[in-house]
C-alpha cells in the first residue's frame, strides 16, 4: 500500500515525464520558440518548470520551512542555481531527469511525518507541505499544457497525444 508521500511522488514522477516527453518531441532547433514578444521560450518554460521545484524541495525538507523567506524572484533565485543558466535541449533533458530524481530522493529522506507537518503557505494560511507539494504538482502541470501547446504552435503534435493515439 503506498503512503500519502509516495502517492504524491508518483503524481510528480507522472507530471515531471510527461514534461520531459514534451521536451524530447521538440527538436533542438525550436527551443528558442516563443509564442509571443512577453512569453517565455521553450527552453525558459522548461527552466521555470525546473525552478519552481528546486525552491519547493528546499524548502519543504527543510526544519523552518518558510515560503516567505525571501521574495519569489529572489527565492528561486537562491534555490535554482545553474538551472537558471540552461538553454539546449542537450542541457535541460538531463537537467529534467536530474532534479526529479534528487527531489523525490530528499523528499524521501524528510519522510511522510515531516510532510504531514503543518508550515505557513505563500497566502498566509496554515496548510500541510504535502499540500503544497500538492501545489507544486498542479504547477508543473500547468506548465506541461504549454509545452504541448507550443508543440502545437510550431505544427508538432504532442508528446501526450502521440502517446494516446499509439505513437
Amino acid at each position: 500500500m503506498n503512503t500519502l508521500l509516495e502517492e504524491a511522488i508518483e503524481a510528480w514522477e507522472d507530471a515531471r515525464n510527461g514534461v520531459i516527453e514534451e521536451a524530447e518531441n521538440l527538436a533542438a532547433s525550436e527551443f528558442g520558440f516563443r509564442p509571443a514578444p512577453e512569453s517565455r521560450t521553450f527552453a525558459e518554460l522548461l527552466v521555470h518548470i525546473m525552478e519552481v521545484p528546486k525552491m519547493m524541495v528546499g524548502e519543504l525538507t527543510r526544519e523552518d520551512t518558510n515560503l516567505r523567506r525571501y521574495p519569489w524572484p529572489k527565492m528561486l533565485a537562491h534555490y535554482a542555481g545553474d538551472i537558471q543558466k540552461l538553454r539546449t535541449k542537450r542541457e535541460l533533458v538531463p537537467a529534467l531527469r536530474r532534479t526529479l530524481r534528487d527531489g523525490v530522493k530528499e523528499f524521501r529522506r524528510a519522510g511522510e511525518i515531516h510532510m504531514l507537518q503543518q508550515i505557513l503557505r505563500f497566502d498566509g494560511q496554515k496548510g500541510t507541505r504535502l499540500a503544497w507539494f500538492h501545489h507544486g504538482i498542479a504547477h508543473e502541470m500547468y506548465h506541461r499544457g504549454q509545452l504541448a501547446t507550443y508543440a502545437r504552435l510550431v505544427g508538432l503534435k504532442p508528446a501526450l497525444t502521440k502517446r494516446i493515439e499509439g505513437g
